[in-house]
């Protein structure tokens, strides 16, 4: 394998050559942006593009992750800024039908009003980034393939982590980049007393719902607030009274002067996943089976919510976060393959492998080197999605709360008989809090009936599948080998009246059970855990040698796609993984269609006139009598007419951005990214800088909504607000 230091070098090199005329594609890894210092600089970054890449200097060190979303330090006492959406989980656990915060907002006008988070909810300050890939791939031969070499570079992943972790107050990753051609250790400080301080009324932060989700023009006030607490020694500590506001190293300062058409913006965050490097075959199986097939299991898992749930019942308010997180990716699939069926990419894939496989065979060395990557790896794709219909069908049914804790239960029974160092990630001793929030959570997000509902759903599809896609031990349990429709509902019927497993205590019991303990039981969902535990390991350990198949055959072509990116003078950058990026560009509309001009700025104006009065269009009446009353402020902008609510840029983006920092040239805050446009949703597969936009809530909308509507004076004063 060519020497992967030499890749990386030559990467970089090819990117700065060629970012000029490749607008604003990519997700920079901070180390990536001192070669990128010139075209930084032409755009209108007017810090040092060396303190980017410095995690432990401004701004980087203010930027922070939640584990799924982004956010920023905002004050030297640790007030976090992120998306309403993103705190949308802790603000539902702190509903009840009869105080209802989602609907009403809330606001902690001090430090002990402040409510604790959702149990398991972190701050995460990334410290630490070092490639490890040497260290990961010590004493693995290239010959070890399949199970062997997955769990060959899983033990050495824990080691790394092990020693990492050595200091509790960190938490450490290693993660894999160009499908395992680089692995790279991040340390990040855990926070874990963390607390919602402020949220507005859902009918300003999640304003125009699930209908103007992924859209444009967009009126949305996604803005929330947290706060990090830690001991009074400094250190992160669990939730107790006694601790203190955590005292970041910088904060950002929020502009009130905010962005026009055509500023430079950069935003650092951690997206989630994206899938750009993926062979035409992955993209043919995903837009024409698996997101069609997920989407409509998504729309009918909420359709089932919200028939057993009414509006307003204690039970819909308990299932308000799952609707909403099922709801965005329904969304999503559905826009990614709209942008799919009426594009060329299916057939710019193909032609890329066509010309990839020309460009190989073309040279003796590179067909030594690369030749088979291509036809094994479709091999194992082919392997891999055998059984796609039946695992996603099971997984819906194991989104269910008891059904998902049970399993892991017996599972961190079985493996609490193993050394620490030998157990699966998600069970070892660093993993056992969070395990414990997790069992606490159900308490605020789970009703009989509903689950009982989903449940009879999706055994039922299971229960239709090809039998040759069956698990005997789930057929044998249910009967579902044989649908009876009325006998698996007087089945689940009983299940949900017989268990214990909705009371908090008795999870919490069953973290400390032994395997014979889970054995003897007679609930019935342990039982089920029991009787389905060995198929569960057979599918796991199928899963773990198609894994380290593509540990041996994914890095191979993506040195391949790399060189030859190279040759052509196209971008290289890695795929997203949850791992801090940075990415540019500017203020700026687009077309999505002929003859239709999107521009980059929406405005109260616009706001007003959306306005039905019912949900999801029915502001707070007192911000939309300072619409009327045209009372702007210090926050009004010219160009507009009126004070700026959302704006467009040509960031490259994706999920696990939501909440990240959007910065203007000097590193102040004048946003935060919060959704991309529904053409660009399949840029998590495919980047088109034409129609590539994300949506940002403007910093002057939220700091207007603060001071006017929601009064929040005491927060106005803790931040650095710039005029």
């Amino acid at each position: 394998m060519k020497t992967r230091l030499a890749i990386v070098a030559a990467s970089i090199a090819v990117a700065t050559f060629a970012t000029p005329s490749m607008a604003d594609e990519g997700m920079w890894q901070p180390h990536q942006l001192p070669a990128l210092e010139n075209v930084l600089k032409e755009k209108g970054l007017e810090i040092n593009p060396k303190n980017i890449s410095k995690l432990t200097e401004f701004p980087m060190n203010a930027v922070v992750s939640l584990g799924g979303c982004t956010a920023s330090f905002v004050s030297p006492k640790g007030l976090v800024i992120t998306n309403h959406h993103c705190a949308y989980g802790s603000i539902q656990f702190n509903s009840t039908a009869d105080n209802n915060l989602l609907d009403k907002g809330f606001l902690a006008k001090s430090l002990d009003e402040e409510l604790q988070a959702a149990p398991g909810s972190r701050v995460f300050v990334t410290e630490e980034v070092t490639d490890v890939t040497a260290k990961v791939n010590d004493g693995i031969p290239d010959s070890l393939s399949g199970e062997a070499r997955y769990q060959a570079i899983e033990d050495n992943r824990k080691a790394l982590v092990a020693e990492c972790e050595q200091d509790k107050s960190y938490r450490c990753t290693v993660s894999s980049f160009h499908g395992g051609l680089e692995f790279y250790l991040t340390k990040a400080l855990a926070i874990r007393d963390v607390r919602l301080v402020h949220a507005p009324a859902k009918s300003v932060g999640k304003y125009g719902g699930d209908i103007d989700n992924w859209m444009w023009p967009r009126h949305t006030g996604d803005y929330s607030f947290y706060r990090a607490y830690v001991g009074k020694d400094g250190k992160p500590a669990d939730f107790s009274e006694d601790n203190v506001p955590y005292v970041p190293k910088s904060f950002l300062k929020v502009s009130a002067k905010g962005v026009s058409d055509s500023d430079f913006v950069m935003v650092a965050g951690y997206p989630g996943r994206t899938n750009r490097y993926r062979l035409a075959e992955e993209v043919r199986h995903a837009f024409g089976k698996s997101y069609p097939q997920a989407k409509e299991y998504r729309e009918q898992f909420i359709d089932i919510i919200k028939e057993v749930a009414p509006e307003g019942s204690d039970a819909r308010v308990k299932y308000e976060s799952t609707i909403a997180s099922l709801a965005n990716y329904a969304k999503n699939y559905g826009s990614m393959l709209n942008s799919y069926s009426r594009s060329d990419f299916q057939a710019r894939k193909d032609q890329l492998e066509k010309d990839l496989t020309a460009w190989i065979n073309a040279d003796k060395k590179r067909m030594a080197k690369y030749g088979e990557s291509l036809s094994q790896l479709n091999a194992l794709i082919q392997k891999e999605q055998a059984t796609w219909l039946r695992d996603l069908t099971l997984g819906y049914a194991g989104r269910t709360n008891l059904m998902r804790a049970a399993k892991n239960l017996y599972r961190l029974a079985h493996e609490k008989q193993k050394p620490d160092a030998e157990r699966e990630r998600g069970y070892q001793e660093r993993d056992l809090k969070r395990f414990e929030q997790s069992m606490k959570r159900i308490t605020r997000r789970y009703e009989a009936e509903v689950e009982k509902a989903v449940l009879q759903h999706f055994f039922s599809l299971y229960a239709k599948l090809d039998k040759s896609m069956h698990l005997e031990s789930i057929d044998d349990f249910l009967g579902t080998d044989k649908l009876n429709e009325k006998k698996l509902a007087k089945k689940l019927d009983k299940m949900f009246k017989k268990t214990k497993l909705g009371d908090e205590q008795t999870r919490l019991d069953w973290m400390n059970a032994s395997v014979e303990d889970f054995k003897k039981s007679k609930d019935p969902f342990i039982q089920l855990a029991v009787a389905t535990f060995d198929d569960d390991m057979k599918l796991e350990k199928q899963q773990k040698a198609i894994a380290g198949e593509f540990q041996t055959l994914r890095p191979k072509f993506m040195e391949a796609i790399i060189v030859y990116n190279q040759s052509i003078g196209k971008p290289v950058y890695a795929d997203a993984n949850s791992t801090l990026r940075v990415t540019y560009g500017n203020v700026k509309g687009y077309s999505p269609k002929d003859g239709n001009f999107m521009l980059p700025f929406t405005t109260l104006r616009g706001l007003e006139q959306k306005e039905t009065g019912e949900w999801p269009f029915n502001s707070p009446e007192k911000l939309l009598n300072l619409v009327k009353a045209k009372q702007h402020g210090d926050y009004y902008y010219e160009p507009v007419n009126s004070v700026p609510v959302n704006f467009l840029s040509t960031l490259d983006t994706t999920g696990g951005n939501s909440g990240s920092p959007t910065l203007n040239g000097k590193a102040e805050l004048v946003g935060l990214l919060f959704d991309g446009v529904f053409e660009s949703v399949i840029g998590d597969w495919d980047f088109d800088d034409n129609l590539n936009r994300s949506i940002h809530v403007d910093s002057r909308y939220m700091l207007w909504v603060m001071q006017n509507v929601d009064h929040a004076d005491n927060l106005l004063r803790e931040m650095a607000i710039v005029k």
